[in-house]
């Protein structure tokens, strides 16, 4: 388990952390949820649907004593398209750059081959110290998480990694959150805050805008179309002729499909899925950014966009 080594802290001069520390996990897992609990606000989209995070995105944790930064990746799984293959890449690349890995393993499921194939990955990355992660501790009884406990400590054991802490949390019910927190932040290196204090994100807006508005787009067609949306903000610009005491922001933006027979699916009878959309995605946008927004939304079809190189590299992937 965890080893102090001898610091400023012992002679009890207090010591500022600051470092990196990534949540690991099969899609679905509640990486984004924590990160969102962690950070205290929404950085990260969430849905029903595994992977929906396709960016790494940077929550940033300010404390008296610390400054966490919690960079969420793409969950890990087998790919069967070339967006898989660079989604598993952005996930490698990371893990070799973190100060601490969290792994984060659902309370009410059983330990499968997905979470077996994560963790013989991790067991190859000797440098940077692990953390094993139970999530969605609110949906299990107390005997059904002492079951869980005792098989990550044996995963562990089998695969020869030393969990540097075995933590139980739930981020919905907001139990153990701080906890969490409190054990990830000794592992980090001693150094100055990395961020500017109220900095919660290191992601541009224009890409939270759109990450906001696939969010919306996806909640309740998640069967028919799980991730064929991409979703890519044109323009973002202040409305011209505005008083100063009313602005408004024009975004323009397009959602990306891959065949012409989703386009009525995302759309909509008369148009009102998508209109939906735009009033959901709209009110979260103004609530980030601040300030009044009017939101354009087209829907385009990219064919067969997630196994095309040069379309990935188009949509930002």
């Amino acid at each position: 388990m965890s080893v102090r080594t001898q610091s400023s802290e012992a002679s009890g001069e207090t010591v500022h952390r600051s470092g990196f520390a990534c949540f690991v996990g099969r899609p679905n897992a509640g990486k984004s949820t924590l990160t969102n609990a962690l950070v205290g606000q929404k950085v990260a989209i969430t849905a029903d649907q595994p992977q929906t995070t396709r960016h790494t995105v940077r929550g940033i944790v300010h404390r008296e004593d610390a400054q966490l930064i919690l960079v969420d990746t793409p969950g890990l799984h087998k790919p069967r398209t070339l967006l898989g293959q660079r989604l598993n890449d952005v996930v490698r690349t990371t893990w070799a750059e973190v100060d601490v890995i969290g792994f984060c393993l659902p309370a009410n499921e059983k330990i499968g081959p997905g979470d077996r194939f994560i963790a013989k990955e991790l067991a190859g990355i000797k440098k940077s110290p692990k953390v094993a992660i139970v999530t969605k501790t609110d949906l299990v009884d107390s005997k059904a998480l002492a079951e869980q406990l005792i098989a990550i400590d044996q995963l562990g054991k089998e695969l020869g990694i030393e969990w540097a802490e075995i933590v139980p949390v739930s981020a919905v019910g907001d139990k153990q959150v701080n906890l969490l927190a409190d054990l990830l932040v000794p592992l980090l290196p001693e150094g100055p805050a990395l961020y500017p204090e109220g900095d919660l994100t290191d992601e541009p807006e224009q890409v939270m805008v759109a990450e906001l508005i696939r969010e919306a787009a996806l909640e309740g067609v998640r069967d028919e179309l799980p991730h064929s949306i991409a979703v890519v903000v044109e323009e973002m610009l202040p409305r011209e002729d505005r008083p100063a005491d009313r602005p408004l922001l024009d975004i323009h933006a397009y959602l990306y499909i891959e065949r012409s027979s989703q386009k009525g699916i995302v759309i909509g009878p008369k148009g009102k899925r998508l209109k939906d959309v735009g009033i959901k995605s709209r009110k979260q946008i103004e609530a980030l950014l601040g300030t009044p927004v009017f939101l354009d939304l087209h829907v385009k079809v990219a064919k067969d966009w997630q196994r095309d190189p040069k379309q990935l590299r188009r949509l930002g992937f």
